[in-house]
């Protein structure tokens, strides 16, 4: 069992391509959970409406952090260790290293105290490798406002200004840099059946998948 965590900026194709490992764990017989954060538990997904809600009291950058954190330890404790602990594979939409490029990057908090409490929420645990969707700020915007033409909006984290999305896509780089063996840094400008490829060439090379 592996535990994956898929990061990037919004509209970078987290979702699409967690689905299509999905479907081949699913074929290959393999078993697994896909989950998301902040949520992935009652209190988490309460926790989550509180955090990207542009409705009502704005958290102060250290609150949204603690929100966030206090989400993560109810995930880990409740979801994604016993899923580990039942050998299977853990497929995760954010975890740890959003919380250094959004709070640490995007609100410069410092990367100490970030780091800190995500240890402390996780009780250490760290997954086996993240998976970046690399995309440009305009390209992210831009996207975002495809996908919102129906109707939808933008929640309080999505509708910050590019410069907040810029120190958060330099953070994500920057951690990929200091790291490499945990990092798998794909081209989100690329097909999802190219980004696929890519990613279950990655996964063989490792010997995950066969």
């Amino acid at each position: 069992m592996f535990f994956l965590v898929f990061e990037g900026l919004d509209g970078s194709g987290k979702s699409s391509l967690m689905n299509q490992l999905q479907n081949h764990l699913s074929v290959s017989q393999i078993n697994f959970i896909q989950t998301r954060e902040p949520g992935g538990t009652r209190i988490g997904d309460q926790l989550r409406e509180i955090i990207l809600s542009k409705i009502g009291e704005t958290p102060a950058p250290r609150t949204e952090l603690l929100l966030y954190e206090a989400s993560r330890a109810q995930h880990v404790d409740l979801v994604i260790k016993p899923a580990l602990e039942n050998k299977k594979w853990v497929l995760c939409d954010r975890y740890t290293a959003s919380s250094l490029a959004f709070q640490a990057g995007g609100r410069q908090i410092l990367e100490e105290q970030v780091v800190w409490l995500n240890d402390f929420a996780t009780a250490s645990l760290k997954p086996d490798l993240n998976i970046l969707l690399d995309l440009t700020v305009e390209e992210s915007h831009n996207r975002r406002l495809k996908r919102n033409a129906g109707g939808g909006e933008e929640d309080r984290m999505e509708s910050e200004n590019d410069n907040f999305h810029e120190r958060v896509r330099a953070n994500f780089l920057k951690q990929a840099v200091l790291n490499p063996a945990a990092w798998l840094v794909l081209d989100a400008a690329l097909s999802p059946e190219q980004l696929f490829q890519q990613l279950l060439a990655e996964l063989k090379e490792r010997k995950w998948l066969v």
